[in-house]
């Protein structure tokens, strides 16, 4: 009997140890997750996150006072694929500040799989990549939620914050970038 009661006691303290030792580890990847997080150092296995229109309407109507750039691209595209490395550099550059430098992916569905995430991986620009079909934008999505922009043409960049809207159609150059973001400050 004594021996079946020190046995559950030393089996009860062992599972109490590795609980215990699992909330510590876990607690220690939260804070270090948070703490270093970038689009470099997350696994590139990070699965893509797919949006409907509604949600990317909601996205892209957030007010408050971060900056957020948002890049609508696909793979197929020679500009989108020629200026991604200017946001990329700015994703770096302004690392902890209230930017947040978002790409939307138009392409369609039957690519999700494949050709994104091998293209998104080459860029190095996954975490930062979001997944929209561009097959289920209407007449009605572009005219809620832009000025000029009327889906038929990419690259263009979306640029909120608060209530300061920027939009632009075509290839931004790093300069065209730069004074944009700098004229949100």
């Amino acid at each position: 009997m004594k021996k079946i009661f020190l046995s559950a006691i030393i089996a009860t303290t062992l599972f109490s140890c590795k609980k215990e030792a699992e909330k510590t580890e876990e607690n220690l990847t939260e804070k270090d997750s948070i703490a270093n997080v970038t689009p470099e150092n997350l696994p590139s296995t990070a699965s893509l996150k797919a949006l409907n229109p509604q949600e990317t309407t909601d996205f892209l109507q957030k007010k408050n006072d971060t900056l957020y750039v948002t890049n609508f691209f696909a793979t197929w595209c020679g500009p989108c694929v020629r200026e991604i490395p200017h946001f990329k550099e700015k994703i770096a550059e302004l690392k902890g500040k209230p930017i947040k430098i978002t790409f939307i992916s138009l392409d369609s569905k039957e690519v999700w799989n494949s050709e994104v995430p091998r293209f998104v991986d080459k860029q190095g620009i996954r975490n930062n990549t979001i997944l929209l079909d561009g097959g289920q934008l209407d007449e009605n999505f572009f005219k809620n939620n832009f000025k000029q922009w009327d889906g038929g043409a990419i690259p263009f960049t979306y640029m909120r914050k608060g209530d300061q809207v920027d939009e632009y159609l075509g290839m931004m150059t790093p300069e065209l970038l730069n004074s944009k973001i700098a004229s949100f400050k």
